[in-house]
């Protein structure tokens, strides 16, 4: 808070500038022109100025400013934010050289700083991040697919090495395409912009395939150039190749090598060979290692970069590392690294020595150092177990196809070693999970019994049934077992749990004992001739009670209440259809009541005003009891022109009061309750009246006071002096605040006076009363819809009189209604008789102003300027005054059709005011 002697403006200089906030008297002035000030964007130190002295005087008011305090708080905190992150973004962005957890790390540590990464300059850089992330990675791939397409080539080279030389020389062109395809794709990805920003494993795997592919092709060349001038010079050398070299043996008529020492390949026990031994078939070993090279990725595949990738140092005795393939050199100078070990069959087909000593050790091959990355298990470890088992089982199966691979068996066998060191330290983490929950459980089943000692016995059975639900909760949750350890602590479980759940079932059974009793006195009272409402409340009560004290299974609990309720049910069912048998039965008033509801019903499916108006009136006294002298068929009137019905439909659109006042008096009645008995004697003596009364008039409605001096209550006579005071001066007169001949709740009593309402007829039954209501309510919805036809038709001949100019097509004053004056309607003739003049687009708009409707679009700012000019001119007549004397103005316009819409929809809603 700012100290009030360092306020930088004082109180009339934050009342000018806040607009006043501070010198208006309520609250609400207060708080609308704080937030009209503050929809303009003030400073921060203004909204801290005005709202240290609000707070002192309107806390209220000071609300709207906090508000808009924390709203540029927070708004200052993430422009902060969005500085700083967009320079750590851009820093990323615009680096030759990043890490990719780095730019993936970005994103989650700005959110977890709560920057707005959906405002810009954030939004814009989190997606750039995005895909040059995309694009690493897809180098990456296209880094590996290469280094697989380089394998695939040295295994086609491979192949042909042990086909005919003339097969491989027809292929060499081919191959030589598909080489230099594959550098050129490899030169392609090395100079790619993002290509230093690839895993630092990548690019020597790259380079290390380029120079394998490179130096099994030359030595493939040299072998396929020596074997060309062998076969056509006798005297030249014979290449590397057994095959070839063969081949050329066999063309110049030499014998093989193989044929020259037959006795010392058929003594197996010299040479010390086990004869019953079966020999790997190697027909496909290239498909065979394909398959083995796939199960080492596959198994090398178990880890995967740690998220944050940092080189780390390789260790000299660490048992899972993968010890250095042994090959021999292709050519002079060229040294394959262990990278690929896949391709030293290729090489030893290629070597330039054609007998092999396997006796002599094999110079030691130069090893390029390699820079290894964190790694981390790519699953679980139960995963993990399952997927090194299945792999394992795999390459059994493999092995047995071919002559074994060394170089892929110690990869793969290296790569699982070290899975397994995962597995390992998951087997151990199962174990303690595992002891932990044991003891977890037997603690709970040690809990369970010292509570059934202490809690078990009640009297709290609500409490008791939730503790035992919440205990079998605790055992669900307790962790995960091995099934022998399961096996062995369930039935401790359920010792202990049944033993705590046995007193609650003892007394679960004696309420069910009891709740049975109840049910049989239930049915006992609904088969009870007369039903007793207050044993019935007794008994539901006692229900409440046991239910309340002991606590049932949810389902069986709700099928004893259903029985119990049934039987209660049922008798009130009884007494229900008894009493609605009692109020079907029709009196003689009330078929003739359901008689003229028909007739209304029929009239007004006709649609005759005449007629629905006469049956209105019939029903009308029918329901007060008069009599009805019939009518001549002929005496019916005959059918009104449009303009008459027009106006009488209007006039009977709205309910008199002397119709919608039985109604309302005969729906209060029907709402009290009595019995059957006695509805019926009070029918009867109701209509006994109506059928032996003699015709006479109906007594004249009283009429209309106006203003009368002295006691003008309802039931007071006019012209008597009010009775004695009330109850409270001691003199008869009953109660305080009681009024005579009225009833309770205020209304009218049957034996007071109807002074002053329309008479009433006797009490009419439900179906009498409903019927006559229904076919009311129908006429009177017809009549409305008669009247507004007949006002749509009766506007349509005027706007087709504007538009013939004729006056004689003027509908008359009756058809129009009293709304207009029989002077405005000759005003109305004289302007269609004259020639078309002046403009109708100010009294088009007084009309809709006066008719409140919405003005077209293209006239919204005539309208603007003529109300600004209604308000300026103050003491001219408002539009409400003038319309008819504006609709003439429209009339003695030329005719329009827009102008006719306008104006017809205007007079709809003027007309009928």
């Amino acid at each position: 808070m700012t100290d009030s002697s360092n306020k930088p403006l004082d109180l009339a200089a934050l009342d000018h500038l806040t607009g006043g906030a501070f010198t208006v008297s309520t609250s609400a002035d207060r708080t609308a022109r704080l937030r009209d000030w503050l929809a303009g964007q003030p400073t921060l130190a203004h909204v801290q100025a005005v709202f240290d002295e609000m707070s002192h005087r309107d806390k209220g008011a000071a609300k709207v400013l906090r508000e808009k305090l924390d709203e540029l708080r927070r708004s200052k905190d993430q422009d902060a934010l969005i500085v700083e992150w967009t320079a750590k973004g851009e820093a990323l962005r615009d680096a030759p050289h990043i890490n990719l957890g780095d730019a993936m790390g970005w994103q989650r540590d700005a959110a977890k700083a709560g920057a707005p990464l959906s405002r810009e300059p954030l939004a814009g850089l989190k997606t750039a991040l995005t895909e040059r992330v995309k694009a690493i990675e897809d180098l990456q791939h296209q880094t590996q697919v290469q280094r697989e397409a380089a394998v695939l080539l040295a295994q086609r080279i491979e192949v042909l090495s042990t086909k005919p030389w003339q097969d491989a020389l027809a292929q060499r062109e081919a191959l030589q395409a598909d080489l230099d395809r594959w550098v050129a794709q490899a030169q392609t990805l090395a100079a790619d912009a993002q290509w230093p920003s690839v895993d630092a494993k990548f690019a020597p795997a790259l380079q290390t395939s380029t120079q394998q592919v490179q130096a099994v092709w030359t030595a493939f060349c040299e072998a396929l150039t020596l074997t060309e001038a062998a076969a056509a010079d006798a005297s030249a050398a014979l290449p590397a190749v057994p095959a070839w070299s063969d081949q050329i043996r066999v063309a110049r008529g030499e014998v093989l090598p193989q044929a020259a020492a037959p006795a010392k390949a058929a003594n197996p026990a010299v040479a010390g060979v086990d004869a019953t031994r079966k020999v790997k078939p190697t027909v496909d070993k290239a498909v065979v290692d394909q398959k083995r090279l796939e199960l080492a990725i596959q198994a090398e595949a178990l880890f995967k970069p740690a998220p944050v990738a940092k080189p780390v140092k390789a260790k000299a005795t660490q048992a899972t590392e993968t010890p250095p393939v042994e090959m021999p050199a292709v050519a002079e100078g060229v040294v394959i690294p262990p990278a690929a070990p896949e391709l030293d069959m290729a090489v030893l087909a290629l070597e330039e020595t054609p007998v092999v000593d396997t006796a002599a050790p094999a110079p030691a091959p130069v090893v390029a150092p390699v820079e290894e990355t964190a790694r981390v298990p790519a699953m679980g470890g139960r995963k993990m177990q399952e997927t090194l088992r299945h792999l394992r089982e795999q390459w059994k199966k493999i092995d047995k196809e071919a002559a074994p691979n060394p170089a892929l068996w110690k990869r793969f066998d290296a790569a699982c070693n070290r899975a397994h060191e995962v597995v390992d330290v998951w087997l151990k983490e199962a174990r303690a999970q595992t002891t932990a929950h044991k003891a977890q459980r037997l603690a709970l089943i040690e809990e369970v019994k010292a509570w059934t000692v202490a809690h078990a016995n009640g009297p709290d059975w609500k409490g008791v049934s939730r503790q035992l639900h919440q205990f079998a909760q605790r055992w669900r949750e307790s962790g995960h077992l091995s099934e022998k350890m399961f096996a062995e602590l369930q039935p401790v479980w359920k010792a202990a749990i049944h033993a705590a759940h046995e007193p609650l079932e003892v007394m679960q059974k004696a309420s069910l004992a009891r709740r049975h009793a109840l049910i049989a006195e239930a049915q006992a009272l609904g088969a009870a001739p007369m039903l007793r409402v207050d044993a019935v409340k007794a008994l539901q009560q006692r229900w409440q009670e046991e239910a309340h004290a002991v606590v049932l299974d949810r389902k069986q609990e709700q099928k004893l209440w259903d029985a119990f309720r049934q039987p209660i049910d049922e008798a009130f069912a009884r007494k229900s259809s008894v009493r609605e048998q009692s109020q079907a039965a029709l009196t003689p008033h009330d078929k003739a009541v359901l008689d003229a509801a028909k007739a209304l019903e029929s009239a007004t499916a006709k649609g005759d005003a005449a007629q629905i108006r006469a049956a209105m009136q019939l029903l009308e006294q029918m329901a007060r009891g008069e009599p009805v002298v019939a009518a001549a068929p002929e005496a019916v009137a005959p059918v009104a022109s449009p303009e008459v019905a027009s106006e009488q439909a209007t006039a009977e659109a709205a309910p008199s009061d002397a119709a919608d006042t039985p109604a309302t008096d005969a729906a209060s009645e029907t709402t009290s309750e009595v019995s059957s008995s006695e509805e019926a004697t009070a029918d009867e003596a109701a209509a006994e009246p109506v059928a032996e009364a003699p015709p006479a008039k109906p007594k004249a409605a009283p009429r209309p006071v106006v203003a009368v001096r002295g006691d003008d209550r309802p039931g007071q006579k006019r012209t008597e002096v009010a009775p004695g005071a009330r109850g409270r001066d001691g003199k008869p007169g009953g109660k305080f605040g009681d009024k005579p001949s009225f009833g309770r709740d205020g209304k009218p009593s049957r034996e007071g006076g109807r002074e002053g309402f329309a008479p009433r007829g006797p009490r009419l039954g439900d179906a009498a009363f409903r019927a006559q209501r229904h076919a009311l309510e129908s006429a009177q919805d017809a009549l409305r819809r008669l009247a507004a036809h007949a006002h749509g038709e009766v506007l349509t001949q005027l706007m087709h009189a504007w538009e013939k100019r004729d006056a004689a097509q003027l509908p008359a004053a009756q058809a129009i209604g009293s709304k207009l004056s029989p002077a405005q309607r000759t005003q109305w003739a004289q302007a269609l008789s004259a020639q078309p003049q002046g403009e109708a687009v100010t009294p088009l708009l007084r009309l809709e102003v006066a008719a409140d409707l919405p003005t077209p679009a293209a006239q919204m700012d005539a309208r603007r300027a003529l109300q600004l000019q209604m308000l300026t001119r103050r003491n001219d007549p408002s539009p409400q005054m003038t319309w008819a004397t504006d609709a003439a103005q429209v009339l003695g316009g030329a005719y329009d059709e827009a102008a006719a819409r306008r104006l017809q929809a205007a007079l709809k809603v003027l007309l009928k005011r």
